[in-house]
């Protein structure tokens, strides 16, 4: 692969001293002892990382953002599939980069099209942050999809930032693959982020990770250590027990997410009006309120999803998040990870609500 460019800031910094000498000893008392997320890697996805290709940072959010801070400067393009998490976008702007945002359609499951995707490329491209599952669609990219991408990303040695967070939040038999492992040659390109908050229930404990090339980790690793150095103690070990213990809850959990997807999108479907994915993964429903555009509430005029959200809110007391500020306007976001009883009495006061309108 060609030499990885790091942004210009990493050469006006250097590691914090005193954390440096800390990792020396502690990573001499540690000699032999098995990384529970390298084991995680080797045993689940068969993908082989050293101690020196992985960073334990404060979340997921934070294992991002010290990548944009470690790749991302003036003149890089880098690309975003919409819907998109909000963070995205802004975390490369705050870095000097831009945001090419690349649409993709609710018909064909919000999945990145191959083609759109090399139009989308230009000298300045420096990487495509991927999201599987997504948040705020669900949307999720079979091994056949993700093997149209990797064609492209190693045809242009494109970087790929693959946040899989909600990796075990899947339905129907829909199987995870990680894109990294689609061949050895795309693991060199491939910077994947998780953490312990989606499946295990954990957002509060803050653990993220990257695992990627060394020399993209060490300039993260350099970043963090003279920002936040570490996560709390107390969270990395209930993150280690999380990760070798918790997949019997995580299974119990999905079953009952499971259960939750199938009421709240058959029931939106039934609203006039508005159509719903059925999300192969995450927890969160994605309904299309467009019709509504152009109707008059207690609100006044609903002209687009920030003002049909800012109605529900105010007529309906139900909280959802509008599709604008994730890339596409036309939409809204609702989580179903609550419990059934709130889920029904929601969804019945959002059609209550929107029938309201005139």
């Amino acid at each position: 692969m060609n030499k990885i460019k790091l942004a210009k800031r990493l050469s006006q910094i250097k590691p914090s001293a005193t954390l440096a000498m800390t990792a020396r000893a502690k990573l001499m008392a540690a000699k032999g002892i098995p990384v529970t997320i390298i084991k995680k890697f080797l045993e689940e996805k068969n993908l082989s990382y050293q101690k020196n290709e992985v960073l334990i940072s404060c979340g997921a959010k934070h294992s991002l953002y010290n990548i944009a801070q470690a790749l991302f400067e003036k003149g890089d393009e880098v690309i975003i599939p919409a819907p998109y998490w909000v963070s995205y976008p802004d975390q490369v702007l705050i870095n000097d980069g831009t945001p090419v945002i690349v649409q993709t359609r609710e018909e064909e499951g919000f999945l990145l099209d191959p083609q759109a995707l090399e139009k989308a490329i230009t000298p300045k491209t420096k990487a495509l942050i991927l999201n599987s599952p997504s948040n705020p669609t669900g949307a999720a990219y079979s091994k056949k999809n993700l093997e149209a991408i990797a064609d492209i990303l190693l045809k242009y040695q494109i970087l790929v930032i693959y946040d899989e967070i909600y990796e075990k939040i899947v339905y129907d038999q829909f199987k995870h693959v990680n894109i990294a492992s689609l061949a050895p040659e795309l693991k060199n390109l491939t910077l994947i982020v998780n953490g312990v908050s989606k499946a295990y229930s954990m957002t509060g404990w803050r653990i993220g990770y990257t695992l990627g090339p060394q020399e993209i980790i060490k300039a993260m690793e350099m970043i963090q250590s003279q920002s936040t150095s570490n996560p709390a103690s107390i969270s990395q070990k209930a993150a280690v027990t999380a990760l070798e213990k918790g997949d019997v809850f995580t299974h119990q959990m999905v079953g009952e997410f499971d259960k939750r997807r199938r009421v709240i999108v058959d029931r939106l479907n039934k609203i006039p009006g508005v159509g719903c994915f059925m999300p192969p993964g995450a927890f969160y429903a994605f309904p299309n309120i467009s019709s509504y555009f152009g109707k008059t509430g207690s609100t006044g005029k609903i002209q687009n999803s920030i003002d049909l959200s800012n109605y529900l809110l105010e007529e309906a007391h139900v909280a959802v998040v509008a599709g604008e500020p994730f890339g596409n306007d036309h939409f809204i976001r609702l989580s179903y990870a609550t419990s059934m009883e709130k889920i029904q009495q929601g969804v019945d006061q959002i059609e209550t609500a929107l029938l309201k309108l005139r």
